[in-house]
């Protein structure tokens, strides 16, 4: 018997979300109490996902040629960090998560400057405010990026487990 989630309209049985919520508890405690060797094995399932999806963004170019350039660099690239992962781990487990993290730190200077200007143009305060944070926030990150890595990984831990608690109960309430 399977149960319609109100806010998405698509049928999910209950025990779905039960075990969703399980592993998203499960993986943030592990990123609390492991975060090293939690983050470790993100990075190598993904370089694994990476992998094969190259593998099949070339493979699709056999079936449907529309866009065979894009796919076949895709799937190039793919194969490319897919094996660079597999085959290094330890320096992909640094190297991955602190790339991600530098990438949002850039996001928030340019959102910060953004912001900024947008208030000089008559936005309001507090556009200047959160565009001089963001500015600020995005530098610290930047000039730090190995500890905005790991607090990632604890905050990541803490949203895991939040949200999986709320799957559990909306699993049992839908149940």
């Amino acid at each position: 018997m399977t149960q319609t989630t109100a806010d998405s309209g698509s049928q999910m049985p209950w025990w779905l979300i039960l075990l969703e919520g399980i592993f998203a508890v499960i993986i943030g405690i592990s990123l609390l109490s492991q975060p090293a060797m939690t983050v470790s094995i993100i990075v190598q399932i993904l370089g694994i996902y990476w992998l094969a999806g190259g593998i099949l963004a070339i493979v699709s170019i056999f079936f449907n040629r529309q866009r065979w350039g894009l796919k076949l660099l895709t799937g190039i690239v793919g194969i490319i960090a897919g094996l660079l992962v597999i085959l290094h781990p330890l320096v992909s487990t640094i190297l991955v998560p602190t790339l991600l993290v530098s990438l949002i730190a850039i996001g928030g200077l340019v959102i910060g400057i953004i912001d900024i200007v947008r208030a000089i143009k008559g936005a309001g305060l507090g556009t200047a405010v959160l565009g001089i944070l963001s500015f600020i926030l995005g530098l610290l990150i930047l000039l730090n990026p190995i500890y905005a890595t790991f607090a990632s990984a604890i905050v990541v831990g803490l949203v895991a487990i939040g949200g999986g608690v709320i799957a559990i109960i909306m699993a049992f309430r839908l149940r």
